[in-house]
């Protein structure tokens, strides 16, 4: 079971990878916080249709947790998203990508000062493994390349917080389904960037997107959309629930690596150190993985739970439908 659960987070940090390098090139047509606003406008859009038609317009509700969905929202989706849009004006994108190396970390202990959890060793050394792996991948072995995110590095130590805060979150709401812990804190995190764009244009910050300027970017943002946004969402929330917190954070080393890798498809050549940090952190996933199936089981109860229709969203069965 926990191979398969494990998908879902792989899927989602597969699909954030191939993001940074297909959103980089869409910013110089669209500003940064217009393409992120545009992003999950429409994402938002396809959620809500796709829970109104699963679980009713019922779902819609926040059961008196407005704010903490807000919150959420505002930190994992407008947060997260409109931080990394602007860092990657600033930064390559691999570069970028190496700070959801340290969600894993983070999100341990985020969780460890919310509630009381002190991380299990050896997740907490795996992700830490982890994410030397990625940085030699990143800086190819050579120190002196960590001072050159500037700008763009301090952006994503914030985005970074705003999604380990979320995917805490998620944990926080085990009566909702994945699908409508995503819908609701997407359609809080859309009305925030509408609100934050709005007074960016208005201001004379940037400028809103022409139509032809959106046009011209209609292939990235129809992955980001379908793809990075909607069934990369839920199959991320899918994964909380069904691994933790801490367990699903620490595939956010994949998304790095997967940047990595489609550089190389456009033409880098990697070195052996970078070769040893990808295989350095896929070791350390593989590693995790056997290290939490070693538990012990969940009681029948737990395992009913789980496998409830009402708690677990299967990603590519709601868009399938």
């Amino acid at each position: 079971m926990r191979s398969r659960s494990a998908f879902f987070p792989l899927f989602a940090a597969l699909s954030w990878g191939i993001m940074f390098p297909v959103l980089a090139s869409a910013l110089s047509r669209v500003d940064a916080l217009n393409l992120t606003t545009a992003r999950y406008v429409l994402a938002t859009a396809v959620l809500v249709a796709l829970l109104l038609a699963r679980e009713g317009v019922v779902a819609l509700a926040t059961a008196r947790r407005g704010t903490e969905v807000l919150l959420l929202g505002a930190l994992g989706f407008a947060g997260f998203n409109t931080l990394t849009n602007l860092a990657l004006g600033m930064a390559a994108p691999q570069q970028i990508a190496l700070f959801a190396a340290t969600v894993p970390v983070v999100t341990q202990l985020v969780r460890w000062a919310r509630d009381g959890v002190r991380p299990r060793p050896a997740l907490l050394g795996l992700s830490l493994v982890a994410l030397v792996g990625v940085g030699l991948v990143i800086t190819r072995g050579r120190l002196d390349g960590l001072g050159e995110f500037g700008p763009g590095g301090l952006l994503m130590v914030g985005a970074v917080l705003g999604w380990a805060f979320y995917t805490h979150g998620a944990s926080r709401f085990p009566e909702w389904s994945p699908l409508r812990y995503t819908t609701l804190t997407s359609v809080a995190g859309a009305l925030a960037m509408l609100a934050v764009s709005a007074v960016a244009d208005l201001t004379g910050l940037q400028h809103a997107p022409a139509a032809a300027d959106l046009v011209a970017v209609s292939p990235q943002l129809a992955y980001a959309v379908l793809i990075a946004a909607v069934v990369a969402g839920l199959a991320w929330n899918t994964g909380v629930r069904r691994l933790g917190p801490a367990d699903a954070a620490l595939f956010m080393n994949v998304v790095p690596v997967t940047t990595f890798v489609v550089q190389i498809l456009r033409g880098y050549r990697p070195g052996a150190v970078e070769l040893v940090g990808a295989a350095l952190t896929i070791a350390a996933l593989v590693a995790a993985n056997l290290a939490t199936r070693t538990r012990k089981a969940p009681a029948a109860p737990a395992a009913v739970a789980v496998t409830d229709r009402a708690a677990v969203i299967e990603p590519v069965a709601v868009v399938a439908r």
